[in-house]
C-alpha cells in the first residue's frame, strides 16, 4: 500500500504546531514527529487590530524554520493553515503575503465554522462510528468551537470568540484575578453560551463528549 509522508502546519493564537504523518488512502494516519513553538501571536495584535511587525517577523521566521524541518523529514507536501489570530487580524492579507514571499509557504486561513467542522471530522475518525453522537468542544486561544453530530459532518458547527487567551486578556488583567472579576466573567459567559448550548443540545443527547485540541485538527488534514 502506497504511503506518503505529509507535514501539517497549524498556526494558532498561542502556538505553531508541525505534525509529520505517514498517510495512506483509506487508512489511519501515523504520526511520526511533532514540533511546537510558543508564538503567542494573539498577544502581538495592536490597538488597531493589526499584527505588529515584530509579531509578523516571528511568524515568518517560525514558519520558515518549520518548513525546513518538514523538508528534512521527507515530507512530500506541507499543508499549512492558520486560525483565530490571523483570521481576525486587520492586516491578515499583508501578513499572509509576507509568509508566502519570505518563508515560501502558502498559509491558508480557516474560517471559524470550517475549523469546527474539520476538528469534528478528525474526532469522528479517531473514535470511530461506534462512538455514536459526539459533542466536541475545542477551546483555543482565540476562539471556542462547538459541534455535534453522528456522521463525519456535524449537524451543528459553531465558532465563538471565547478562547481562553482572549478572555484572559480582555477580562482578567490582574494575576491572580479577583473573585469578583471571575464571577463577572462567569456570568457573562453563561449568557454568551446560552444560545449556542441550546443549539448543540437540541441536535440530540451525546454518547461521547470530547474536549479536543489542534492535534485532532491536524490529523484530519
Amino acid at each position: 500500500c502506497y504511503v506518503v509522508r505529509l507535514g501539517v502546519l497549524d498556526v494558532g493564537s498561542n502556538t505553531v504546531h508541525l505534525l509529520v504523518v505517514d498517510a495512506r488512502r483509506g487508512g489511519h494516519p501515523t504520526p511520526m514527529s511533532s514540533t511546537k513553538a510558543t508564538l503567542r501571536l494573539a498577544e502581538a495584535i495592536d490597538d488597531s487590530g493589526k499584527i505588529t511587525k515584530r509579531g509578523a517577523d516571528r511568524l515568518v521566521s517560525t514558519v520558515e524554520e518549520f518548513a525546513k524541518i518538514a523538508a528534512s523529514s521527507g515530507c512530500a507536501e506541507l499543508m499549512a493553515f492558520a486560525t483565530s489570530a490571523v483570521r481576525d487580524a486587520e492586516n491578515s492579507d499583508d501578513v499572509l503575503a509576507r509568509v508566502r514571499d519570505e518563508a515560501g509557504v502558502e498559509l491558508q486561513v480557516l474560517g471559524g465554522v470550517d475549523e469546527s467542522r474539520l476538528t469534528f471530522l478528525a474526532v469522528r475518525r479517531w473514535y470511530g462510528w461506534s462512538a455514536g453522537r459526539i459533542v466536541n468542544i475545542d477551546i483555543g486561544g482565540g476562539s471556542l468551537e462547538l459541534c455535534s453530530g453522528v456522521d463525519e459532518a456535524p449537524d451543528v458547527a459553531l465558532s465563538l470568540q471565547l478562547g481562553a487567551g482572549r478572555l484572559t486578556r480582555e477580562w482578567l488583567p490582574e494575576d491572580p484575578p479577583g473573585r469578583r472579576r471571575v464571577a463577572m466573567l462567569r456570568d457573562w459567559l453563561q449568557s454568551e453560551l446560552a444560545e449556542a448550548s441550546v443549539a448543540v443540545l437540541e441536535a440530540g443527547p451525546p454518547d461521547l463528549t470530547v474536549a479536543s485540541s489542534k492535534t485532532f485538527r491536524s490529523l484530519a488534514r
